[in-house]
């Protein structure tokens, strides 16, 4: 009477390893499906002559909806989502870090540019935080915001401090647009933080 459950039971591993494998293809078809977006340094950045010398960029400090990968949209209300189909190409904030290095080492005026850490001893560590990264929806902007410390690596004491914004308007808020919007955005930031940078006088010169 056993034997007509046999053939059930030799069917059922390649049943369960059919349904595993139709599991693992569906997985890979959905992130497929989402594109990943870099963002860009901007290119022969005039940063005037610099007075404080070699610089360590440390990574930005961000909220959670900014410390990840996704692209944000926020809502007039403070809600916010990630846009489907899209996300960026490394953490959020690393990937700034090295954006904004980037551009320093694009520039012309600083001795030197690192990240904490690299063995270099710098004259200024610049700390900064994303304040704001996402599409307004209620403008329909792409919004870009920082606030950025120059410390002196010597004291320890705040040089200078400043807020950037960059706005650009973004029309169908999709995947590829809203990262083109964002990355123009975040390019008028870079900018302004270099030229600042190189042209602002810190109130504790570096050591000689």
């Amino acid at each position: 009477m056993l034997s007509p459950k046999r053939p059930l039971r030799r069917a059922l591993p390649s049943l369960l390893c059919c349904v595993a494998l139709a599991g693992l293809a569906g997985a890979c078809s959905s992130s497929s499906s989402v594109t990943n977006y870099d963002l860009t340094a901007p290119r022969q950045v005039r940063a005037g002559s610099s007075a404080v010398g070699q610089i360590a960029v440390a990574e930005p400090a961000a909220v959670q909806p900014l410390e990840a990968d996704r692209i944000i949209v926020k809502e007039p209300s403070g809600a916010v989502s990630a846009v489907a189909g899209g996300q960026w190409a490394d953490r959020l904030p690393r990937l700034v870090q090295s954006r904004l290095i980037q551009t320093f080492e694009n520039s012309s005026g600083l001795r030197a540019v690192t990240r904490p850490g690299s063995g270099v001893t710098p004259d200024f560590l610049l700390n900064s935080e994303l304040r704001a990264f996402h599409i307004d929806a209620g403008t329909g902007d792409a919004v870009v915001e920082m606030s950025v410390k120059l410390v002196s690596d010597r004291s320890g004491r705040i040089a200078t401090t400043r807020i950037f914004t960059g706005r650009v308007p973004v029309g169908t808020v999709d995947a590829a647009n809203a990262a083109q919007a964002l990355d123009r955005a975040l390019s008028i930031v870079l900018v302004d933080i270099v030229r600042f940078v190189g042209t602002g006088r810190p109130a504790e010169a570096p050591s000689t």
